[in-house]
């Protein structure tokens, strides 16, 4: 007797639990619906040439083999003055007065070049991002961590976005 009056209580348990998901899906903001990943930053780091093709030494040609590229996924141009890349060393690049057009790829060199829309340039001497493993940090001019991708030489894929994080 206690078993079958147990059986339709534990239905309508279930039925209200069913109707209280159905009622905080509904709840939720109509805007956070419409992005499927509410946390893509603005600007991401799109891809990293970490290891510069050909004979590795500091040539300039050699050092601006080696870039980070960065990708406005919005299609509004975004102020990315005082924004920092920087590596696991503390190697840090800053952005000085330089705007990233809306659905634009900017990619940032670690050698010497004229700075152009398309194309910025450490002017370093050294190779920055390490082969074996290291991470590429995008921070915003609030220092707030934007977009990070780390690589480890396990695996051998370059511009590999499975460690990459956003915050």
């Amino acid at each position: 007797m206690s078993v079958s009056a147990s059986v339709p209580t534990r239905r309508l348990a279930a039925a209200a639990l069913a109707a209280a998901a159905v009622i905080g899906v509904v709840a939720l903001p109509a805007s956070a619906a419409d992005h499927a990943r509410p946390d893509r930053p603005k600007v991401e780091i799109s891809a990293v040439q970490y290891n510069s093709p050909g004979r590795d030494n500091r040539s300039n040609r050699s050092l601006n083999k080696e870039w980070v590229e960065l990708t406005n996924t919005t299609r509004h141009s975004v102020n990315l003055d005082g924004w920092t890349l920087s590596d696991e060393d503390g190697n840090t690049y800053s952005f000085d007065h330089y705007r990233l057009d809306g659905r634009a790829t900017v990619r940032i060199h670690t050698g010497k070049g004229r700075d152009r829309d398309t194309d910025l340039y450490q002017d370093r001497r050294h190779h920055v991002w390490d082969h074996r493993s290291d991470t590429a940090t995008l921070r915003n001019h609030r220092d707030r961590v934007v977009d990070e991708v780390s690589w480890n030489s396990d695996r051998h894929h370059h511009g590999d976005r499975s460690g990459h994080h956003h915050h």
